[in-house]
């Protein structure tokens, strides 16, 4: 079979070439530039935002104006389906060249299969980033792999106009917080838009939202992860109980309402407080513009000092089959930046960048996140370090533990002990854990 394509003699290529020079010469610089874009190199960039395809292109835009060599393709893959999604295409060869990293063991698994590049020798990430911003992206061989990229902060939205209607101050203590509830639903509302028919919302939005306060932060974390305390112990009951304080202050037929439905529930005015997180900001002020509402941060027991869950949420690594890694490191360096952590942060509010230093926000209800997380110790979510390396996996033993507790099903002593009995399968410090002399009740 011939081609039909026929081949240019060398006079006939000499020919063309000296007029696409002389069209160049006669067209301008322009055309050059234009002709010179045929040579981009595009990157893709996968992640789990589909929320944030408008704000991330322009982001990306902003990159490309100081970069027209390399183009960025926003891609991103409905939350439930990325890390099967992901890891799949990363076998087949088929991956983006820049991935979202969750933080902490997902991603730390795909970088030990060999999917994702080291970044050992890439002095923009440790120039502009404190050593424990990188350890979410860090393999058990001490290397990062992930780029910070973007953190949320948990905390307690109110109604301002219902508090003050009701003569409500914002809660310090939990038996405060519990006292407003009782306030509030003695005036015939529903104190909490919260519920139980999405069972990551429990755990994510309640329980972790409260923990630090009651087991003492990132000391308290750390104990359990060493064995220094078992994870049944009494301020792990502690908090499960204050878990089950809040069931009656939940909206009717709690057991039945999804994550949607308790947002519904607040922006309509119809539940006073919801435990939540500062992703949802973007949500609230699109959904109700005219809610005035605020945040403050989950108040602690009284007699423990107060402490606040501020997660490292995703991280941005270089697939290690990548065409472009010269090109994707441009980008990953112009991650580092903390001008770019600075748009990140106005482009998408409630979304915090990790960098070295923060910079005042110009979105009030992003900067009230912030300057919470300011203004008292912080952690990361409970169970994302270690607890989810094994199987049962510590997040949902957790989880379906939490959600037990909210749907009446189990007792705070219960849940507790079930999370520690399911670790201790796998987990060697929950096997070796030591009891502290308050627990010893708990073996009776």
């Amino acid at each position: 079979m011939t081609s039909s394509k026929q081949s240019l003699s060398p006079r006939g290529r000499f020919v063309c070439g000296w007029l696409a020079a002389a069209l160049l010469l006669l067209l301008g610089p322009g055309a050059a530039l234009a002709l010179d874009r045929y040579q981009q190199v595009v990157l893709t960039l996968g992640s789990w935002r589909t929320d944030d395809i408008v704000p991330m292109r322009t982001f990306l835009d902003r990159f490309e104006q100081t970069h027209p060599r390399i183009r960025i393709v926003f891609d991103p893959t409905p939350a439930p389906d990325y890390d099967a999604v992901l890891t799949a295409q990363l076998r087949a060869g088929t991956g983006p060249d820049l991935v979202y990293l969750r933080s902490f063991e997902v991603s730390r698994d795909l970088y030990e299969r060999g999917y994702l590049a080291s970044l050992a020798g890439f002095d923009p990430v440790k120039a502009r980033f404190q050593s424990s911003s990188l350890d979410p992206w860090r393999g058990r061989d001490g290397v990062v792999y992930g780029v910070p990229f973007i953190a949320t902060a948990h905390g307690v939205y109110y109604n301002e106009d219902l508090f003050r209607r009701l003569g409500l101050a914002v809660p310090t203590s939990w038996e405060g917080l519990i006292a407003s509830c009782r306030l509030i639903l003695a005036e015939g509302r529903v104190p909490l838009a919260n519920a139980s028919g999405e069972s990551w919302t429990v755990l994510e939005c309640l329980l972790l939202n409260i923990l630090p306060n009651f087991i003492g932060g990132r000391g308290g974390r750390l104990e359990y992860l060493s064995g220094a305390r078992c994870f049944d112990d009494a301020d792990m009951i502690a908090a499960f109980a204050a878990l089950e304080e809040l069931r009656p202050f939940l909206p009717e037929h709690q057991e039945m309402l999804r994550y949607q439905d308790s947002l519904q529930l607040f922006a309509q005015g119809r539940a006073l407080m919801w435990f939540g997180g500062s992703w949802d900001i973007g949500y609230l002020e699109t959904q109700a513009p005219a809610l005035r509402w605020s945040v403050f941060a989950p108040p602690p027991p009284d007699g423990k000092p107060a402490q606040l869950t501020f997660h490292p949420d995703a991280g941005v690594g270089l697939n290690a089959a990548s065409t472009h890694r010269e090109a994707a490191e441009e980008f990953l360096a112009w991650l580092c930046e903390p001008e770019t952590g600075a748009l990140l942060a106005e482009l998408m509010p409630g979304f915090y960048s990790m960098h070295n230093e923060h910079r005042a926000l110009s979105n009030r209800h992003a900067q009230a996140f912030l300057a919470l997380t300011l203004a008292r110790p912080t952690d990361i979510r409970f169970v994302w370090d270690q607890l989810r390396a094994g199987r049962p996996d510590g997040y949902i033993l957790m989880r379906d533990a939490a959600v037990a507790v909210m749907q009446g099903r189990t007792s705070p002593r219960e849940a507790a002990a079930t999370v520690q009995a399911g670790l201790a399968q796998w987990f060697e410090p929950a096997r070796a854990c030591a009891r502290k002399p308050g627990d010893a009740e708990l073996d009776q």
